[in-house]
């Protein structure tokens, strides 16, 4: 045999090598997109020294009813239902006067919907949320921090669920914990300001409650705003790794169908009677642009904080958290409360 052929024998051997090399990654990344929890439960794993990535229906820690250092009462860990797991809440006072009359501002923490906790906020963000809850309460409200279940076992619309659930027990509960039910903002950080997204639909919208099969807690006399701070929306234009956390949130795989893409993307629902709602975009500030454009379409009074268009600045994800040492994030913030103040005239 020629030295020719010889080289075009190991050539040929070489792209066939090559071929099958290649064939058998694309097939192990269709599997991993068709199978996401694979990827985000290994994410979870080596999460879960730092942060809460697991479902307990037992409290994160010993309930308490204490005065902090900053003079706000908190009283922690009381099961909203018991139907999910992490179905816990926290209630934070200005004081240790419960009696005062406040409005409310329930929040729901961000994650991916893998992690997080309302004690540690969110893992994905660049800063500390308690600080910005501290300061909300400090404004005058009194501050219902909930928590709700993960991946895999909780998917959506559960986690929605969890928090029409939370809103039910505190109506239920307002007496006795001194709760203004009738003037309530509802906001959410990333995961957190999807289910707030879907949350404002929900209310506002009785095609969108009967699809998920959810009968709204809270009438929309009740909420004064809603406050979503970079929430991933527009699934189509996401990136990879956005699909891979919120396809396996929805299914498990990042190939929804549309009718599961239209059912989580809150902005296909808004109507005139969608609440007032302040938007708060940074790394998913072509969401927020969307929701923008969707609320403005149908004449929902809202305010859109875009750090990238109003000073060429590209922001953390939910950055409005850092309004202790960011000047941008302080502007936001402040925006947020005289938003709020607005609409409880």
């Amino acid at each position: 045999m020629s030295k020719e052929k010889g080289k075009a024998g190991c050539l040929s051997i070489l792209v066939r090598l090559a071929v099958g090399a290649c064939v058998l990654i694309a097939a192990l990344v269709l599997v991993l997109l068709t199978h996401t929890q694979i990827i985000v439960g290994a994410i979870q794993s080596l999460s879960a020294g730092t942060v809460k990535t697991t479902n307990t229906f037992e409290p994160e820690g010993e309930p308490m009813d204490a005065v902090r250092d900053n003079g706000q009462r908190i009283i922690t860990e009381i099961a909203y239902a018991d139907e999910y797991p992490n179905s816990f809440l926290d209630i934070t006072y200005p004081d240790e006067d419960t009696s005062v009359r406040r409005p409310t501002l329930v929040y729901f923490h961000g994650g991916g919907f893998f992690g997080g906790s309302k004690s540690v906020g969110d893992p994905l963000a660049s800063s500390d949320v308690t600080s910005l809850l501290d300061d909300l309460c400090a404004a005058g409200y009194n501050l219902v921090n909930v928590d709700y279940g993960l991946v895999p076992d909780c998917r959506f619309p559960v986690p929605v669920i969890q928090a029409n659930q939370a809103l039910a027990w505190c109506v239920a509960h307002a007496e006795e914990y001194g709760l203004d039910m009738g003037d309530v903002t509802i906001m959410g950080s990333s995961a957190g300001a999807i289910i707030t997204s879907q949350l404002g639909a929900l209310i506002s919208n009785s095609e969108y409650a009967s699809a998920l099969g959810i009968e709204p807690a809270l009438g929309l006399s009740q909420v004064r705003a809603i406050v979503i701070d970079d929430a991933p929306l527009v699934y189509d234009e996401f990136s990879l790794g956005t699909k891979i956390l919120v396809g396996n949130y929805v299914r498990g795989t990042i190939f929804l169908s549309e009718d599961e893409v239209h059912l989580y993307d809150a902005t296909h629902w808004v109507t005139p009677s969608y609440p007032p709602a302040v938007l708060l975009g940074s790394e998913y500030v072509n969401d927020m642009r969307h929701m923008d454009a969707a609320l403005t379409e149908a004449g929902v009074a809202h305010e859109l904080v875009d750090p990238l268009a109003e000073r060429g600045l590209e922001m953390p994800h939910c950055f409005v958290a850092s309004e202790r040492v960011d000047e941008v994030a302080r502007d936001a913030f402040e925006r947020t409360l005289a938003f709020l103040e607005e609409q409880g005239v």
